[in-house]
């Protein structure tokens, strides 16, 4: 038995062997069509959100005064002062109108009018622009290729 089983494994060995040195052939890949297309749909959307803040300001104050039937005793250009104002902790500071003219209606009780404007320096105006844009883009591609 122990013959037996040594030609049995020596056998077994040589077959195993005989079979993983066979030889490899290869074989010609042949397409088996002659011609086709392709097509590709692609949709692409994007959305930009922008906010634009625009703000004038005023660097320095405008005084005027106009009128018909009044008249301004004293110095007719106004004085200017240092100006301050302290909010919950915030100083700010500005030069601005610290006198002006006295104002008289010439006749006493006829018509007249006057008007006085004072405009000091700072944020004048704050314009918001709020713009959303959406933007598409649609690709169509068609592929033909042929053998």
């Amino acid at each position: 038995m122990d013959k037996l089983q040594e030609a049995i494994g020596v056998g077994l060995i040589l077959g195993l062997i005989h079979g993983l040195v066979q030889p490899v052939y290869s074989v010609p890949v042949v397409p088996n069509f002659t011609q086709g297309s392709m097509t590709s749909h692609t949709e692409t959307t994007s959305t930009v959100v922008e906010t634009i803040n625009s703000m004038d300001y005023n660097t320095g104050y405008q005084y005027t005064a106009t009128g018909s039937g009044v008249t301004a005793n004293g110095n007719l250009s106004p004085g200017t002062g240092a100006n301050s104002v302290n909010i919950n902790g915030v100083t700010s500071q500005w030069t601005g109108v610290s006198s002006k003219p006295t104002v008289l209606q010439t006749i006493p009780g006829a018509s007249f009018q006057f008007t006085e404007t004072y405009k000091g320096p700072g944020l004048s105006n704050l314009t918001i622009f709020l713009r959303e844009t959406t933007m598409q883009s649609v690709t169509d591609t068609t592929s033909i290729f042929q053998q």
